[in-house]
């Protein structure tokens, strides 16, 4: 089954598939090549229908937009809104069809949930093959432009406007642009002659480049050897702070038991946005302050990985990131007598942090603690000084509010005290030539 990702942008989303092959290079349909006839006539399986099945033998006269997305795919669903409003404004003259491989049930789990009860007038396909096989790719969304029973094009979901829609159906010049599916199995831009050389072994490769490459996702992914050690990371359309954040938590891990969070970075920077855009109200931003970063080092020295990667990092960013011990402000969580209130009754092991009611029930105290200093909005780090090893059962109301939660943790014989300790930060500043 081929394996595809999403081109949605999130901070810290650093799971991404890679595809196998160069997909623009193999497919089997090239631009201007006439439509198969069987597409037109297949039977295709839809949701929010009143038949099981449809074809689009009706539609041959229209202009076809086949949408492919995923359920789980942030970028897809941000694209609803715009694939519901061009289809009512647009009417006879266009065929939008969301075409999507997953199953039904995960269709009907989507469209029934809160999210998706907003498009349940909108069919779509599941369990697709035949368009998939026809129209091969490696991400979604991804558009395929059919007109006059020809392929016209295919395109990211940010080229389908009514700009450019209008211009398709007047038959005037076109301004889209066709997406290459780049091959991220391999490393970034490597020249595909390298794969020919039988004797030619890549010992070290580094790519850092600014500026967002289309159709190629947004995250991060790993290279790793036969023997299955991480000797590389390659990272696409994220902004230096995803590359960042995930060599702080793996050089500081390797100094100290504290868990590393956003938290425990200081920027000290003029110009801060530029290391985490702001998104638009879409979710899209221009791109401008995104990077692609990828690092190889050779098998023996995988244990460097990501010393080597800062060191290219502060050579060629702009920035300098040092890890420094500071005096912090951190609420310190202390007991408060000998007595155990806190020891598990056993059970199934269960943590809701941060969710109101927020549970802990056989779980080490320090699930509690790392999920205050990574999902709510106290810039505080928590620090646990309780000294407690075992699992325990804990409830409380929420985390969102000091006072209530400190109140609540008396009951436990546990109090949080505002205390100043040295603590390991990583800190980014602007780098001086």
């Amino acid at each position: 089954m081929k394996k595809i990702f999403c081109r949605g942008f999130m901070s810290f989303a650093f799971t991404i598939v890679a595809a196998t092959t160069s997909f623009a290079q193999n497919k089997s349909l090239k631009i201007g090549d006439p439509i198969p006839e069987s597409f037109w006539t297949t039977p295709l399986q839809v949701v929010n229908h009143p038949q099981k099945t449809i074809d689009l033998s009706e539609d041959k006269n229209k202009l076809i937009l086949i949408d492919f997305w995923s359920t789980w795919c942030s970028a897809c669903l941000i694209n609803l809104p715009k694939i519901e409003s061009l289809q009512q404004k647009f009417g006879n003259k266009i065929k939008i069809l969301p075409v999507s491989s997953q199953d039904k049930s995960a269709m009907d789990k989507f469209f029934s949930s809160s999210n998706g009860k907003k498009y349940k007038s909108m069919l779509s396909t599941y369990e697709d093959k035949k368009l998939h096989d026809l129209f091969p790719h490696a991400g979604v969304p991804f558009i395929i432009w059919i007109k006059d029973g020809k392929l016209l094009n295919s395109t990211d979901a940010g080229q389908l406007t009514e700009q450019t829609i209008n211009e398709v159906l007047n038959g005037g010049k076109s301004s889209l642009q066709t997406i290459i599916q780049i091959n991220r199995e391999r490393p970034l831009m490597l020249s595909e002659d390298y794969d020919r050389q039988r004797n030619v072994q890549l010992l070290n490769y580094s790519f850092f480049a600014k500026g967002q490459i289309p159709d190629i996702g947004a995250g991060g992914t790993y290279r790793k050897t036969t023997s299955g050690k991480i000797h590389g990371r390659q990272f696409t359309n994220v902004p230096l702070w995803s590359i960042y954040y995930p060599i702080g938590y793996e050089l500081i891990k390797k100094q100290d038991k504290m868990s590393f969070t956003g938290k425990r970075i200081i920027i000290n920077v003029n110009q801060p946005e530029q290391l985490m855009p702001i998104e638009k109200s879409d979710g899209s931003n221009d791109g401008s302050n995104l990077y692609n970063y990828e690092f190889i080092i050779p098998e023996q020295k995988s244990d460097s990985l990501y010393s080597y990667m800062l060191e290219d990092l502060n050579r060629y960013s702009g920035y300098t990131v040092t890890f420094e011990k500071r005096p912090v402000k951190c609420f310190v969580l202390v007991r408060t007598s000998t007595k155990d209130k806190l020891a598990t009754k056993g059970g199934e092991k269960r943590s809701t942090f941060p969710l109101t009611p927020s549970i802990l029930k056989n779980v080490p105290l320090k699930n509690m603690v790392n999920m205050l200093n990574g999902e709510i909005p106290i810039k505080e780090l928590f620090i646990d000084e309780t000294g407690y090893t075992g699992n325990v059962d804990l409830e409380v109301s929420g985390v969102r509010d000091i006072a209530t939660l400190k109140k609540e943790l008396q009951r436990y014989d546990l109090d949080l005290i505002v205390q100043e300790r040295q603590i390991l930060m990583m800190i980014i500043k602007d780098r001086r030539n």
